[in-house]
């Protein structure tokens, strides 16, 4: 199973990325094998997701990105870097990456990770779902590094 995890606070119209994406990716039919989840807010209870997953996607919105249409693939592990020593509210995609390994009791799935700056309109939401999918749907690799 793959996995694409859009996350961020559908109220919070500077967070309201991956909120975006989820339902713009219900709209259509997804390939097989591919699932989107909609993880809000739920911060590490998304550890979960790797449960039986070969790969997750996560959709996020970002700041200081600089993409010039707004959308990117992120290397997970740069992210994960960035997180800090303790887990509080804002810790975020960060922590939670950092964390994924050590949650997996085999090897943890691959993990790709789409950047939305900026405001979410409707074709950089389009643009992300877009990429998110190929992502999700690229053959085997490794993007963790």
């Amino acid at each position: 199973m793959r996995r694409i995890i859009c996350i961020g606070n559908r109220y919070v119209s500077e967070d309201s990325a991956g909120p975006r994406v989820y339902d713009h990716l219900r709209l259509e039919p997804l390939p097989v094998g591919v699932e989107a989840v909609d993880g809000g807010l739920a911060g590490l209870d998304l550890l979960g997701c790797a449960d039986g997953a070969e790969r997750l996607v996560f959709v996020d919105a970002v700041v200081g990105l600089g993409a010039p249409d707004g959308v990117a693939e992120l290397v997970p592990a740069a992210i994960a870097a960035t997180a800090g020593a303790a887990f509080g509210h804002a810790a975020g995609l960060p922590y939670l990456l950092r964390a994924l390994p050590l949650y997996c009791e085999g090897p943890a799935p691959e993990v790709r990770v789409v950047g939305v700056e900026g405001p979410a309109d409707n074709l950089v939401v389009r643009r992300a779902a877009a990429l998110a999918l190929r992502l999700a749907c690229a053959p085997g690799g490794s993007a963790n590094g």
